[in-house]
């Protein structure tokens, strides 16, 4: 089976794609699935996007990776089986690219983990907000044949414009998300939060909770993602989100928070940050919201906190008690195993694959075989397959 994926983002760069896609592709190529990806996004593009100003620059890169998207559309003739689109193919406008795909004769499958159907934009690009387009999720899920979403919450949402839904939580490589040795605190307490730059708002709104907490029990606050984090009477730490030290940065944390305000766009949220802390044996406090409630039994595999009193209170406990450390970080562990677990959640998508082939004519888009040399590490944005002189196209990875 050949997949040819449509994402925004570099490879190995976005945790959407990751936790999902990328993942799945490399348990699935042994199986015979070829997953081709091609990010919408530049070198360049990625590393100016959500940094302020540069406009001009922004722009330029913004114009050439339309372009580039646009001849990447002519992949979609030769050869695949099915063609995915995670998010959108473009950043702005509307499901232009998207109703032009769905009439290529070829199964068009939407993959989405986040409400992107509200309006959000980072603070480094407000001036760009109103090219964006959210609306266009649910054109895009009516064209699709169909769609596949992070949650129940996201389901509800696609179910007004198709009813060939189907939900596939965000996942956890468990052979790579090992388990950290013990949880005892040596030293200064760790309490850590991984996210980005855009997510930071989210740890702001915890802060008079972790001043009030460090005022009697002294921590280090460890942010993963960012080094922008400053904080007055708090004791941080920060550091640039890194593929190769990932997992052992999550495993410094001797609690691991992942805190949200319950609005619209957090209840599309996908529990990814309190996966990944569960999965190294990381005691976790969340906020009650959204697919948090499901991942999270208050009390067992760890806690919710709804209040600043409360945020104290269960930090406060968790700091206090190894016995009940050592039992969130073995019963998360085991949760993330039994419903989370990317081998698992793999075979769904696999299974979903094989049955929206069996329901479609597939002998009207099979014209010619893939590329050679197609595999689910071809992402990065240089000067083969599209031809684009200002550096478009795609490559092995």
């Amino acid at each position: 089976m050949n997949v040819l994926v449509y994402v925004p983002y570099l490879y190995n760069t976005a945790p959407g794609q990751r936790f999902r896609l990328e993942q799945w592709a490399k348990l699935l190529e042994p199986k015979g699935v070829n997953f081709h990806f091609v990010p919408f996004e530049s070198e360049i593009l990625n590393q100016i996007w959500h940094k302020q100003d540069h406009h001009a620059r922004k722009v330029t890169e913004l114009l050439r990776s339309i372009f580039r998207r646009l001849d990447a559309l002519k992949l979609a003739r030769n050869g695949w089986d099915i063609a995915i689109v995670h998010r959108e193919l473009l950043p702005i406008g509307p499901a232009i690219l998207e109703r032009f795909l769905s009439r290529k004769g070829i199964p068009m499958l939407y993959d989405f983990d986040d409400a992107i159907f509200l309006p959000d934009v980072s603070d480094a690009n407000r001036r760009f907000r109103w090219l964006k387009c959210p609306k266009k999720t649910g054109t895009i899920c009516r064209l699709s044949t169909h769609t596949i979403v992070g949650n129940e919450y996201l389901k509800a949402y696609a179910l007004q414009y198709t009813d060939r839904v189907s939900v596939i939580p965000t996942t956890i490589d468990t052979d790579h998300y090992v388990p950290k040795a013990h949880v005892d605190i040596d030293g200064l307490a760790v309490i850590g939060w991984s996210g980005s730059l855009t997510t930071l708002k989210h740890l702001r709104w915890i802060e008079p909770a972790l001043k009030a907490l460090h005022r009697v029990k002294p921590f280090r606050l460890k942010v993963i993602g960012t080094e922008r984090y400053r904080s007055e009477d708090l004791d941080v730490e920060c550091k640039s989100w890194n593929a190769e030290r990932e997992v052992t940065d999550l495993q410094s944390f001797d609690i691991g928070i992942m805190p949200l305000p319950d609005d619209p766009w957090a209840k599309g949220k996908c529990g990814l940050k309190a996966l990944q802390y569960m999965a190294v044996g990381v005691p976790t406090v969340a906020s009650p919201v959204g697919v948090n409630q499901e991942i999270i039994r208050d009390g067992h595999n760890g806690f919710l906190a709804s209040t600043h009193t409360e945020w104290v209170e269960k930090l406060s406990h968790l700091l206090e008690n190894q016995k009940l450390r050592e039992e969130f970080s073995r019963e998360g562990r085991r949760t993330v195993e039994q419903k989370y677990s990317a081998k698992i959640q793999a075979h769904r998508f696999l299974t979903l694959l094989e049955q929206i082939l069996r329901e479609t004519d597939n002998t009207k888009f099979c014209f010619a075989p893939p590329p050679a040399g197609v595999c689910c590490r071809q992402t990065v944005a240089v000067r083969l397959a599209v031809g684009d002189p200002a550096g478009g196209g795609v490559a092995e990875f």
